[in-house]
């Protein structure tokens, strides 16, 4: 094998808690996670050449060394003595800077591909202990599907599928720095606390409305006040029928659940022609397990 192609899918959060701040600056969390089907494309090919070359379809990204797929693959290449180097091409569909793990999605993919090219031999598990040493979220990128995540977002613990539904995303024309919004987060008594048990039990009998009627995100209390328009898209999926609407990790993308896709495309298209969100797309969850085992 040369050439290895893959899908890497991008996320949303059906519940974000922020439990406490630890005395090591980080913070503890209770989330629920999603795998979307909206995904980037990203493909890697085997050169003679050493290095790694990376290519993306969006001018504004690195492609150096500031770029998650290439630390990913730096990382197994130095760990393993790799003298080969790698084209990675990376054809971007999720929202960046967006809240939907968009990078940390690229860096799994990266992760997972040069593994089956070099023929490494990392299990699931190796992969994900190398994953959070790039980014929290990796790990579950690796994992994905429907996801318990605690610790500061590295003790995963898979859960009952979402059951089938629509999911409208939406991002606004802002982008949002994850590092801003934790450090002004302030966990005081007016933070509104969202119900994860109650969320991982409505799963497990298969209640969609019971996991919609909980969804929450203590980060909007930061992201949704310096950016309004979070709030009036999620509005605006509530009145065109969306069981629930939330903003999804720390935004600034907005997702709405539907249980009627034609609702779903009547509120895509309302949101296309305003000024609100600039990408919007209606997709399904994605619960297929790990790349592999």
């Amino acid at each position: 094998m040369n050439t290895i192609q893959m899908k890497a899918f991008g996320k949303v959060n059906l519940g974000l808690d922020v439990v406490r701040r630890r005395a090591d600056g980080y913070h503890e969390v209770r989330m629920i996670m999603q795998t979307v089907q909206l995904f980037d494309k990203v493909s890697i090919e085997k050169r003679s050449k050493a290095g790694i070359r990376i290519k993306t379809n969006l001018p504004f990204l690195p492609v150096n060394a500031n770029n998650i797929a290439y630390k990913a693959a730096k990382m197994l290449m130095d760990e393993f003595g790799i003298q080969a180097g790698v084209a990675i091409d990376i054809e971007k569909h999720i929202p960046v800077a967006a809240g939907m793990a968009g990078g940390s999605t690229d860096g799994a993919a990266v992760l997972y591909g040069i593994n089956r090219l070099f023929n490494l031999g990392l299990s699931k598990r190796q992969l994900m202990e190398r994953g959070v040493k790039l980014g929290a979220d990796v790990p579950y990128c690796i994992l994905r599907g429907t996801v318990l995540s605690e610790g500061i977002g590295e003790i995963l613990t898979p859960v009952k599928a979402l059951p089938d539904c629509h999911i409208l995303i939406a991002k606004p024309p802002v982008s949002v720095s994850t590092k801003y919004v934790y450090e002004h987060l302030k966990l005081d008594d007016s933070i509104r606390h969202p119900d994860i048990d109650g969320m991982v039990a409505a799963l497990k009998n298969g209640d969609l409305s019971g996991v919609t009627s909980r969804m929450g995100n203590v980060l909007e209390s930061v992201t949704a006040v310096k950016h309004p328009e979070i709030e009036a898209i999620k509005q605006t999926m509530i009145r065109e029928g969306a069981l629930g609407a939330l903003m999804s990790g720390s935004g600034p993308t907005v997702f709405g659940i539907f249980d009627d896709k034609e609702k779903g495309k009547q509120a895509r298209e309302i949101l296309k022609q305003g000024t609100l969100a600039r990408q919007v797309y209606l997709v399904r969850p994605y619960n297929i397990r790990p790349y592999h085992k």
